[in-house]
């Protein structure tokens, strides 16, 4: 089967695409993690997480944080015990209901995803600046359209003012 050409150029195949950005994924994860042991505060990539999601989301529910993080309530309980006692994040009653409590990151808690964000801004930054300007562009539109694709919020959402 014959490739599509865009600009007289062979697109790449699927595959080739999913290659690489199964290959910058590694980099953004190994980035990530050396952002979060930089931080200092002893954060794991699934809680930094968590941290992110109540932060941009809100306060919520256990189980719909549980159901964000696509893990099981359980894992979702044992995660926030954790941040609680850290006081990265809060649990307060339920507006609507008594029974029900919900979570919500605390100052010190978006402190973290401050610190771990500014860490990976900067070595991302100094990364990029080894690309030529003539392929930026293209990948800024190529990031924006597989953010989108996978419903994430654009970065200008967290800055400002951490709400949908």
């Amino acid at each position: 089967m014959a490739r599509e050409q865009v600009a007289g150029v062979a697109a790449p195949s699927h595959d080739e695409v999913t290659d690489a950005v199964l290959a910058a994924s590694r980099l953004l994860v190994a980035i990530a993690a050396r952002s979060l042991s930089a931080a200092g505060e002893h954060v794991t990539l699934v809680q930094y997480r968590a941290l992110v999601v109540l932060g941009y989301g809100g306060p919520q529910r256990t189980t719909d944080l549980a159901a964000e993080l696509e893990v099981n309530s359980s894992t979702a309980t044992r995660l926030i015990d954790r941040l609680v006692r850290r006081k990265l994040v809060r649990r307060l009653m339920h507006p609507e209901d008594r029974r029900a409590t919900q979570l919500e990151i605390t100052d010190a808690g978006r402190a973290v995803v401050s610190a771990v964000t500014q860490r990976r801004r900067a070595e991302i930054s100094r990364l990029l600046r080894k690309l030529p300007p003539e392929s930026l562009r293209a990948l800024v539109d190529s990031l924006d359209a597989l953010r989108a694709a996978a419903g994430e919020a654009p970065e200008q959402s967290w800055t400002l003012g951490w709400t949908r």
